[in-house]
């Protein structure tokens, strides 16, 4: 029961209220692109809507269900409180917004994470053009490969070095998404087996993503093989690998090699 449960009344679960939250912003967020389609708006409105509209819905439901625990949007300001709790979520009200932008673009997503004291302890990812929520509790069902090449899946605009790297070892197909959430999932969806990200990104971008696949059973880690750690100070995280766990140590074998294999080898992951 959370401390702003009446008494007696079963309160929602971490895991419940990031699920619910990530549909509900992705529904308010389908409706509203709709609407202003329908009156003809311009691509930056819907998009800085869309960014405003999530964004205080989230901190809304969060400050009425949480009150003791801080956020980190990418919307909002960071006002250190995350540094004092234990307890932060860690949300993307709408990651894609490019692709939120574009009419009939699906890959967009919401993110919805609480970060509680040294780990991801429940999230949740919807995509909600496609109506699709995925969260820690109950975990995705990992589905069993159904390609014969390893399919990396990479941004719209460029491929980031070392996706180049990997992909040439291992003969990947490319496969090519808007937002990281949507990239993510598709992991997890079974429609690509890695997603290997070097340019650089929020820690917002990856918390719920992270979180899913993980409880999902992918391997998850920044590109050296190490562990994910969120809620740092500096909110940039500048690497990030998704990946079925057939594929962690060939990915990390073609971007490390024999440095990576002494690491192994001594137990350092």
């Amino acid at each position: 029961m959370s401390i702003d449960a009446a008494p007696g009344v079963m309160a929602e679960t971490d895991a419940q209220l990031a699920t619910r939250l990530a549909v509900e912003a992705g529904r308010l967020l389908v409706e509203l692109r709709n609407d202003m389609f329908a009156e003809f708006a311009a691509p930056w409105q819907v998009m800085d809507n869309g960014d405003m509209l999530a964004h205080r819905y989230l901190m809304h439901e969060l400050a009425e269900h949480r009150p003791l625990d801080a956020v980190l949007s990418e919307e909002g300001a960071d006002d250190g409180r995350r540094h004092r709790t234990e307890r932060v979520w860690i949300v993307d009200p709408l990651d894609g917004t490019n692709e939120y932008g574009e009419r009939g673009r699906s890959d967009w997503a919401v993110h919805v994470a609480l970060w509680n004291a040294d780990r991801l302890s429940a999230a949740a990812v919807s995509l909600p053009a496609m109506d699709l929520v995925f969260a820690t509790d109950p975990p995705p069902e990992l589905p069993a490969r159904k390609f014969a090449k390893p399919r990396m899946i990479t941004s719209r605009n460029r491929a980031p070095h070392a996706a180049v790297i990997v992909a040439n070892a291992l003969g990947c197909e490319a496969v090519r998404l808007g937002s990281a959430g949507a990239k993510a999932m598709a992991v997890v969806l079974g429609e690509a087996d890695i997603y290997l990200h070097d340019g650089g990104m929020y820690q917002w971008d990856s918390a719920a993503p992270t979180a899913v696949a993980a409880a999902a059973g992918l391997h998850v880690s920044r590109i050296d093989g190490s562990p994910l750690v969120y809620n740092q100070r500096d909110a940039w995280l500048p690497d990030f690998l998704l990946c079925r766990h057939e594929f962690a140590e060939p990915v990390l074998d073609a971007l490390w090699g024999e440095r990576w294999r002494r690491r192994r080898d001594a137990g350092w992951r």
